[in-house]
């Protein structure tokens, strides 16, 4: 699993208010205990495995996605995770930029919603996530072409990343 998203993951999991709104909805302290020990060099592969596990019931749970959405939503919270992913990404400081723009779009943010929604683009976001560590990336690039002729929602973000510079950060 990628550092930086377990970095971004770790950031958010800190807020109160986040933790406050999941109380009800998923087991805190394993989460908490998952995230330190993802954080750790030494960690092993049933680690990532569940915390693939949790990211994957997670974006299954409509409450989950609300409160991730709702978290983004904030300036504050926006903010501090833009800066977190820059301090994640040093030797690619046009990713983080575009990132941080992208995520200060209240449009990309409706967008990333409406396509969250989408049990598709969230089956291949998490592919991405689990794949993207194992180098699948012709794979990953047609399903995503798929994806993006058969769901309009998929495609409006995509052009709306495309604006910020996010699509030729990450080619870079």
């Amino acid at each position: 699993m990628n550092r930086n998203l377990i970095r971004t993951l770790r950031y958010a999991w800190e807020r109160p208010e986040f933790r406050a709104g999941l109380q009800h909805l998923i087991d805190l302290d394993q989460v908490t205990a998952l995230l330190a020990a993802l954080s750790t060099e030494d960690r092993d592969h049933e680690q990532d495995r569940r915390a693939m596990d949790l990211l994957r019931s997670a974006l299954d749970s409509p409450e989950i996605r609300r409160a991730v959405l709702l978290l983004v939503e904030s300036d504050d919270i926006r903010l501090q995770l833009a800066a977190a992913i820059a301090e994640g990404l040093p030797g690619r400081p046009a990713l983080a930029v575009a990132i941080a723009a992208a995520l200060n779009d209240p449009r990309v943010r409706a967008q990333l919603h409406d396509a969250l929604e989408s049990p598709q683009v969230r089956d291949l976001l998490l592919r991405a996530a689990e794949d993207g560590a194992q180098h699948h990336r012709w794979s990953l690039a047609r399903q995503l072409l798929v994806l993006l002729a058969r769901h309009r929602t998929a495609r409006r973000l995509a052009w709306s990343l495309h604006r910020h510079g996010l699509l030729r950060a990450l080619r870079e």
